[in-house]
């Protein structure tokens, strides 16, 4: 099978010119990445599934008690009528997969989502995860999270969590995510707020808006931050119709 010849015009180019050719890369990747936007752009007129992505520590041991309380909310948003997504790896993510499998034991009812990236140290997909993503990068994982959720929560986690929590208060900032909640479990991430707020809004320059303080919902527990998706779940059935 031969190669397809160039179009009428398009100078054919040598790989030995290595500017050109490295134009025609750049070019190409960055419409391919136009491409991938445009179907990004692509919703379901309807959908029947509520997701909410649950953040949080691969680090934390099934003992903790702070795992017991991440199943136990997830379970709880799962009786609910919510699908659960994580990052599909151990710690908090497990605990929140295993809310799933508490609350809906057959799997019949609710989906347990991981969407994962490799990684040469981390653990497989855990045992709880019923539907499994794999991801070569961050980008293009925290990309499917942000596309597939309606609501996150976020409990204690590392880097990792920070990363993915100021991802997600970026786009809400800037009004590429709407109407999503952003909820801090715990008191865990008061620090970050009151570092943001004495850093970035100084008076002399300030760098964020106040409004943009009030994106994150810091619920104190479990019952709290269920009743708060319980209220957010109903409208978006309401316009689900």
């Amino acid at each position: 099978m031969s190669a397809r010849p160039p179009s009428a015009g398009e100078p054919i180019v040598p790989l030995s010119d290595e500017r050109s050719a490295l134009d025609i890369l750049t070019k190409t990747v960055f419409g391919l990445w136009d491409a991938v936007n445009d179907l990004t752009r692509l919703r379901p007129t309807k959908r029947d599934r509520y997701r909410v992505t649950i953040f949080g520590s691969a680090r934390v041991d099934p003992n903790h008690w702070v795992y017991a309380a991440v199943r136990d909310t997830a379970a709880e948003l799962t009786r609910l009528g919510c699908d659960i997504v994580t990052g599909g790896g151990p710690g908090l993510m497990q605990a929140a997969n295993e809310g799933v499998k508490l609350a809906d034991p057959e799997g019949t009812q609710q989906q347990s989502v991981g969407i994962r990236v490799e990684l040469p140290f981390e653990q497989d997909v855990n045992a709880f995860v019923t539907q499994a993503f794999e991801h070569k990068t961050f980008f293009t994982r925290l990309h499917h999270f942000v596309l597939v959720s309606d609501a996150f929560i976020v409990t204690p986690g590392g880097i990792g969590t920070v990363l993915e929590t100021l991802m997600v208060w970026q786009l809400l900032q800037v009004r590429h995510l709407h109407d999503t909640p952003l909820i801090l479990a715990g008191h865990f991430w008061d620090g970050l707020i009151d570092w943001a707020r004495a850093a970035m809004l100084k008076p002399d320059t300030p760098l964020i808006s106040p409004g943009d303080l009030n994106i994150p919902q810091i619920l104190p527990d479990g019952p709290s931050i269920v009743r708060a998706v319980r209220e957010h779940h109903a409208r978006w059935k309401d316009k689900q119709g």
